[in-house]
């Protein structure tokens, strides 16, 4: 599991760390690894022509150490200072006693370049770049450009990009994950992404991103003596006369999310049956189907405000999405004894918290948060980075397998079917989100693995295979 710090506790981390160790040393352990990582990306160092990009800052710092083992290896090392007053004076000296040297043609030094390294701001920065920094980076742009520790102009505790930032082939941190680069928008600007450990003590994690072997930990495995029940069993209520095709596509992912049985109620229960003969289906209303041990209600269901009072009332776990989200009102959710887990894209989840999506989109961690505490229930927010929060606080959970290729119409349907399936075998609203959106991810990114354009259907055909990749 990927865990991300917010910056005030790794602050405090290297203050701890600092007092125990020599001066200079972190700084050095930090620039060491910083410098592995450029030799990588160069692939030969001897002659190569590297530009250090240096603010005032310890990233500053960092880059000009890096930069001195560089030259001394020979590389070709020249500084850009934007503040050459306060450019870090030791870290300036041994750059200047390996051979490197100071920028008198910056532009000129970029556009010759084999790698930049980004040391303009550190983790502490906030707003986008100011101009003379800006113009440096959209400069480097046409080269490669290694960020030292993030991207700077992003906001590391948030992932927000209020302005211009650099745009890295790669980056290395040092000590800990800043929740920042796991999230979008700043996440797209982070590239490949690299940790270096320092020896930071660090408390509970702000962010957590889980791994393979972390999913493969959650998902359900049937016992010798399990039975369609035992395995749990899914209820979807979708669909519509309009949208009969969600219908089935909430059915296909809760087929292929782990549960035993699915019960569908609603009007697509010919569409359901022709696609998936296993499927229990019932007119209707929920209360009235059969057992359940979770609830999946929503995905192109219109407004059907009589199924939703009857799903809501029941004492089992019930997934909220698409239509489902329309007028909710936090009280409804805060009477609940079972969790609810709300699945909103941006513009619903702008809805829910009647502000503009374009603020949902910018400050996503933000929005996950408000919305898991005003409506007291786990909320996984859709987006190419997901994020899953839950209502009692703690660490939120970042999606890495999101892909472009899930942009796609009935995807989400496909989505909710599968992470309520999960739900019904006992996982809590927090894991089964997590792992519903990471199946989801991967689900996608294999059926997108040709290069062509996929469907929610595709999606939803590759989720066995995929379940397989991560189990086995």
């Amino acid at each position: 599991m990927r865990t991300a710090y917010s910056v005030e506790k790794v602050r405090a981390a290297e203050r701890d760390l600092m007092a125990r160790l020599p001066a200079g040393a972190l700084m050095q352990r930090a620039a060491a690894g910083l410098a592995v990582a450029c030799a990588d990306l160069l692939g030969r160092v001897y002659g190569s022509r590297v530009v250090l990009l240096v603010g005032s800052g310890d990233n500053g710092g960092d880059a000009l150490y890096a930069g001195a083992r560089l030259a001394r290896r020979g590389a070709g090392v020249r500084a850009v200072l934007l503040s050459p007053e306060r450019a870090h004076q030791g870290g300036l000296a041994a750059l200047r006693a390996a051979g490197g040297r100071v920028s008198a043609d910056p532009h000129g030094d970029i556009g010759r370049a084999d790698l930049v390294v980004d040391g303009i701001v550190g983790i502490g920065g906030k707003g986008g770049l100011r101009p003379e920094a800006a113009e440096l980076a959209d400069a480097a742009r046409a080269r490669t450009v290694l960020a030292v520790d993030l991207p700077s102009g992003v906001n590391a505790d948030t992932g927000e990009v209020d302005g211009t930032a650099v745009r890295a082939d790669a980056t290395v941190t040092f000590g800990a994950y800043k929740p920042g680069l796991l999230i979008d928008p700043a996440r797209e600007y982070v590239g490949a992404l690299q940790l270096v450990d320092i020896g930071l003590e660090l408390p509970d994690p702000d962010v957590e991103a889980l791994q393979h072997a972390d999913v493969a930990a959650l998902l359900p495995v049937p016992a010798a003596d399990s039975d369609k029940y035992r395995r749990g069993v899914v209820g979807v209520v979708a669909g519509s006369a309009r949208y009969p095709g969600a219908a089935v596509l909430a059915v296909s992912g809760a087929l292929r999310g782990g549960a035993g049985a699915v019960r569908y109620v609603g009007p697509g229960g010919d569409a359901v049956i022709a696609a998936h003969p296993e499927t229990l289906v019932h007119a209707g209303p929920p209360s009235k189907a059969g057992r359940v041990q979770a609830w999946v209600i929503g995905p192109g269901l219109g407004d059907d405000e009589a199924a939703m009072a009857d799903v809501l009332a029941s004492d089992v776990p019930v997934l909220v999405d698409a239509d489902g989200l329309h007028n909710l009102a936090p009280a409804r959710l805060r009477a609940r004894t079972a969790p609810t887990l709300l699945t909103p894209h941006a513009g619903e989840a702008a809805a829910l918290l009647g502000a503009a999506r374009e603020e949902v989109e910018s400050a996503r961690l933000h929005s996950v948060r408000e919305l898991a505490a005003r409506y007291g229930a786990t909320v996984l927010l859709k987006g190419s980075s997901t994020l899953i929060a839950d209502p009692a606080g703690g660490a939120v959970r970042v999606n890495p397998t999101g892909t472009g290729w899930l942009a796609t119409a009935g995807s989400g349907d496909v989505l909710s079917g599968l992470t309520g399936a999960l739900l019904a075998t006992g996982l809590s609203a927090l894991d089964a989100g997590s792992a519903g959106a990471y199946l989801h991810g991967l689900a996608a990114r294999q059926a997108a693995s040709t290069g062509t354009p996929l469907t929610a259907c595709d999606v939803a055909a590759a989720l066995p295979e995929t379940w397989l990749s991560v189990t086995a």
